[in-house]
């Protein structure tokens, strides 16, 4: 099932609630079916691992953790606020195009 969502990965978004709120990130990772993403630096939470070839003295590492998109808000590039987004269609491409709710620009 391909599920459309608001937020790509390399976009900047902002937290909307949660113990991360009003932190901003760039998303590193996005999961349509499950409607989650991984933000850079939001949510960190504490993994333990064992020793292995890798890592071989194990112990605890920071990791971030996907959160709900719903908790998410796309950063307008153009002036450094968050927005809401919307999709319509380009006259020239006839291909769906995300823009700013607030200043109607298109998001690149």
């Amino acid at each position: 099932m391909n599920v459309k969502t608001h937020i790509k990965k390399g976009d900047t978004v902002k937290v909307l609630s949660g113990n991360s709120k009003g932190q901003t990130g760039k998303v590193l990772n996005v999961n349509r079916q499950k409607r989650t993403a991984v933000v850079e630096g939001v949510n960190t939470v504490s993994k333990h691992s064992k020793p292995d070839a890798k890592n071989t003295k194990g112990g605890i590492l920071k990791k971030e953790a996907a959160m709900h998109l719903s908790k998410l808000m796309l950063v307008n590039p153009a002036d450094g606020k968050p927005t809401r987004t919307g999709r319509r269609l380009n006259e020239e491409t006839q291909k769906l195009e995300r823009y700013s709710k607030t200043t109607e620009e298109v998001i690149k």
